[in-house]
């Protein structure tokens, strides 16, 4: 695993406002809609999605019924599924040891610099066990804060608190663990003309908010999946016999998308470039090969580096001129970030 650095101590807010992803921008060609790319863009009904499933595994016992919501019975009853969360939240015995209108102060904060990633996810979880609950934010999304900063203060039932405790804490850890990853990585790239990808490694059912972290973190997303680009690779271009005929295929069947094939030699660099392709991903170039690359491909297509990208390559990649580096290390190789929630 990939080691996660520590967050600059600048205050900088690094989320993007595009609603596309990276790839579709490399050419004109029409841009995918898929996934928002801001925190006001981010839709409400899908982080409830995520928070109710999360809060639903920690109180029923029965869960595998509840995890059956999605997003339509969701956006149609969503205050009969609201109910069914208040309901559940009394399942959490622990909590029951506490005065029912016993009232609290708690604040969540910090012990490392991180960036931050996921308030709405947390908040979210906070007011789907009770809406009653007061939480005052003190930094956002794609902000870098230090160690030991208070995150946001917590006021209402104790109860309340403690039964969402968990559920914020995971989804906070686990995004701004992302955002603070991508962050490293972006920093290594500072003044240079080579942007920092993402890629589909993310954990499964939560690659929107992952991505959302990455944008948080300053890098860009590649493919949201497999439906807004082709990338061509070893075991496509096995199948449909050449790495021309894939690209071929790939034009005459949805020739708006955006066309990218992973190449293992400089021969196959030539193939692509000569058959059309927009960008080329050099998959474990040696740093010699992605020089020779640059120099033969003269600006014609879009070139992305990837495999074997660690942190302390990435300057020495980005001297080459190579358009992107892809990683798929800040979404898959992140440890949670050390956060706290504490009654005060």
């Amino acid at each position: 695993m990939s080691q996660r650095k520590p967050a600059s101590t600048e205050k900088t807010v690094h989320a993007q406002s595009n609603q596309s992803s990276t790839i579709n921008q490399a050419t004109e060609k029409k841009p995918t809609q898929a996934g928002a790319t801001h925190e006001n863009d981010m839709s409400k009904v899908l982080i409830a999605l995520d928070v109710m499933r999360a809060l639903i595994e920690d109180l029923s016992a029965e869960s595998s019924h509840y995890l059956s919501l999605n997003f339509d019975t969701i956006s149609a009853s969503y205050q009969q599924t609201l109910d069914a969360i208040h309901n559940l939240a009394k399942q959490d015995i622990t909590a029951n040891l506490i005065d029912v209108s016993a009232q609290a102060q708690a604040h969540i904060i910090t012990r490392e610099d991180i960036t931050v990633c996921g308030r709405q996810w947390a908040q979210m979880a906070f007011e789907l066990i009770d809406p009653s609950l007061k939480l005052t934010w003190h930094c956002s999304d794609g902000e870098q804060i230090k160690a030991n900063s208070t995150l946001v203060n917590i006021t209402g039932n104790a109860r309340a608190i403690l039964t969402a405790e968990r559920t914020a804490l995971n989804f906070l850890q686990t995004l701004s663990a992302t955002a603070t990853t991508t962050a490293w990585y972006a920093k290594c790239l500072a003044g240079t003309s080579t942007a920092l990808l993402d890629t589909r490694k993310t954990i499964p059912g939560f690659r929107q908010a992952q991505k959302y972290a990455v944008r948080c973190g300053g890098g860009k997303n590649h493919r949201m999946g497999l439906y807004d680009a082709f990338l061509i690779k070893e075991n496509h271009i096995k199948a449909c016999g050449s790495i021309t005929n894939a690209i071929l295929q790939a034009k005459d069947l949805q020739s708006a998308k955006i066309v990218e094939v992973e190449v293992e030699s400089l021969d196959e660099l030539r193939e692509a470039i000569t058959a059309g392709a927009d960008i080329v991903m050099l998959d474990n170039f040696s740093t010699q090969q992605i020089q020779e690359a640059v120099s033969i491909n003269s600006q014609r297509c879009k070139l992305e580096v990837s495999g074997n990208i660690t942190q302390e390559r990435l300057a020495e990649l980005a001297k080459t001129g190579v358009d992107f580096i892809s990683s798929g290390a800040i979404t898959k190789h992140v440890n949670a970030v050390d956060l706290s929630l504490l009654i005060l």
